[in-house]
């Protein structure tokens, strides 16, 4: 890339973040080809949108990730300190889940978002599923499968689904959940990570349940 297909790239990049657009891809004549030249881009948008540099991010670290986005590798990127937060700030996500809860809904052909609430705490999440019809908590240590679950309820028109940090929920924590109303569940013979987890389980349910 010459310095004016590099000045186009991190224009069109700042431009797009700055309007809150999402480009699908920049244009083949100021594309960079490899990380030497997404770096001169790097550092001009950094130029451009009048920032220093604070550090360094990395992504795509998983073979899984790569191959999402189509690269052989991790990423290496700048991050400008218009972006940092200083330690304990918060952070309002809202606007950022309901956009992936809308675009799921629209890939899944349903009639209604999802609604995805703010972190909370355990109690409060017990709390919340007081009406459910069925409360399951996963916990790798029991011996009662969904599917057996499923197969001895009646009547399901709502389920509360408790599922733990990875390393599972204590022994504590699962006692709480049964003082509320919660059946410990297993997912078979393997322990399934904490983002998998409940995926594998909502599939489950919505096959059976309808």
């Amino acid at each position: 890339m010459d310095s004016s297909e590099v000045e186009e790239a991190a224009q069109m990049l700042w431009g797009a973040w700055s309007a809150g657009e999402v480009i699908p891809e920049l244009p083949e004549g100021c594309r960079p080809l490899n990380d030497a030249e997404g770096h001169q881009v790097q550092a001009v948008l950094a130029r451009i949108a009048r920032q220093d540099t604070e550090g360094w991010k990395i992504a795509a670290t998983s073979k899984a990730g790569q191959q999402h986005i189509n690269v052989n590798g991790p990423l290496s990127g700048r991050i400008l300190a218009k972006f940092v937060r200083p330690d304990g700030a918060e952070l309002d996500l809202s606007s950022n889940r309901m956009r992936v809860a809308e675009a799921a809904r629209k890939q899944c052909g349903r009639v209604r978002p999802m609604e995805v609430a703010a972190p909370g705490s355990l109690l409060s999440f017990l709390d919340e599923s007081e009406d459910a019809d069925l409360k399951v908590v996963l916990h790798e240590r029991s011996t009662v499968g969904l599917r057996k679950i499923l197969s001895d309820a009646r009547d399901i028109r709502s389920v509360a689904l408790l599922v733990g940090p990875e390393g599972g929920f204590s022994e504590t924590e699962v006692q709480t959940a049964r003082t509320e109303g919660f059946i410990p569940c297993g997912m078979g013979t393997r322990i399934l990570r904490t983002e998998t987890a409940p995926i594998a389980a909502v599939a489950i349910l919505g096959y059976v349940l309808g």
